[in-house]
């Protein structure tokens, strides 16, 4: 293995990824103030901001989802058992006695075990309860009349769709916590705004990378 500076996050997924964390950011605040939390915004503003930040970001994980399907980079979000527990130690206990992280970044995975099984859970669980919930609740006056117990329907509904929030702004939460771990907040937030990160190539990865990709790839030291 040889560490080289890669380019491994592409412009689409760096802007894919900004986008995505201003919207979820306006969002937990318009929704916020919606279920009484503050009151910066009235209410009538706050639900219109509210759905349009949301058909927003569906629209941008439309486009998000196509592009992992027709890129491949799918297979990053794959988890994997092996090496879960160990990543889970370090960041219970190890970070805090100065140990190395367990995980290398290479090439061709650029998630750790834990990153993926949580990523995995968020976009197959987490984010189409919101926006099944979401939806639901938007469409209420058109399905409400063709349901028994409506009212019961649509308060299931709305804690379901709060509890997922919750969910995801645990994770949010979790996961700025988790930039300042080990090499500091800038190590882990300028790949990416650059694009570029130090990672572990076989041979094999550096010379098909020279070959085709050379603009992945910044000079040697």
């Amino acid at each position: 293995m040889t560490k080289r500076c890669v380019k491994v996050y592409p412009r689409f997924e760096r802007l894919w990824h900004w986008s995505q964390a201003a919207l979820i950011f306006f969002l937990l605040f318009t929704g916020l103030g919606l279920n009484g939390a503050h009151g910066a915004l009235p209410f009538g503003p706050a639900v219109m901001l509210h759905t349009t930040a949301a058909l927003a970001l569906l629209a941008l994980w439309v486009f998000a989802t196509f592009w992992l399907f027709t890129t491949g980079t799918w297979r990053q979000f794959i988890p994997k058992i092996e090496g879960t527990f160990a990543v889970a130690r370090f960041y219970a206990w190890g970070v805090f006695k100065g140990e190395k992280h367990p995980y290398e970044k290479i090439f061709w995975r650029k998630h750790n075990p834990l990153q993926a099984a949580t990523y995995f859970a968020l976009k197959w669980a987490v984010f189409p309860t919101i926006w099944i919930s979401g939806i639901a609740y938007l469409t209420y006056n058109i399905w409400s009349g063709s349901v028994d117990q409506p009212v019961t329907w649509i308060t299931v509904i709305a804690n379901l769709h709060l509890l997922a929030a919750y969910v995801i702004a645990g994770f949010v939460i979790v996961h700025v916590y988790l930039l300042t771990v080990g090499h500091g907040f800038r190590s882990h937030v300028a790949p990416m705004i650059t694009g570029y990160d130090t990672i572990d190539l076989t041979p094999e990865q550096e010379a098909y990378l020279e070959t085709n990709e050379p603009g992945r790839l910044k000079p040697a030291d």
